[in-house]
């Protein structure tokens, strides 16, 4: 009965061991990202098990005010967009290709692209990987029911989830997260 007493306690202190070792490089680790990286994961893993669908965690989403068409919100979109300095780089008829590709008729579906040049240099300045992310696009997408939705990517985790981004780039990456999320509210609302 000694020897399993003992080895238990061996098991148990070797585990206590391993743990007290994982703590230590996780905060090793932890120190070189955002400080608020811990909280933009608790975010998304929190979203991830509420929804169960991996995209969700990772946009912003804006139900469209009833009595907005989808022309008003695309031409709402571009109003704010030139009030808050960003280009408006062109939009995408999603719903029109699906509709040639296949001849049947398609829900409202576009993407639109807006941009902030000099914001986007930056970060191609900084990491080249961020060309993947440009220009920032947002979804006008109509549910199966009919209604207007409103996507974009969540910026949360380009701006957080690494190590901390220049002080001067993490500023102006900001101020482009403001603009996407003041243009995806407005329109939402059917705003000029």
């Amino acid at each position: 009965m000694g020897i399993i007493r003992n080895l238990f306690a061996l098991i148990g202190f070797i585990a206590t061991i391993g743990v007290v070792f994982i703590a230590i490089q996780l905060s090793k680790i932890q120190g070189d990202f955002d400080p608020q990286a811990p909280t933009i994961y608790k975010e998304l893993a929190l979203k991830l098990l509420e929804t169960k669908d991996a995209a969700m965690p990772m946009v912003w989403k804006f139900q469209v005010n009833d009595g907005i068409d989808a022309e008003q919100v695309k031409e709402s979109m571009k109003s704010i967009a030139v009030q808050k300095g960003m280009f408006f780089a062109g939009e995408s008829p999603f719903y029109k290709q699906v509709e040639a590709v296949t001849g049947q008729p398609y829900r409202h579906v576009s993407f639109l692209n807006f941009c902030d040049a000099t914001v986007g240099k930056k970060m191609l300045d900084y990491n080249d990987a961020y060309s993947a992310m440009m220009p920032c696009t947002i979804s006008l997408v109509q549910d199966k029911a009919g209604k207007l939705f409103i996507y974009s990517m969540n910026m949360d985790l380009m701006i957080y989830g690494g190590k901390t981004l220049p002080d001067d780039l993490k500023k102006e990456a900001l101020k482009v997260r403001g603009n996407m999320l003041a243009i995806m509210e407005g329109a939402a609302k059917g705003e000029f």
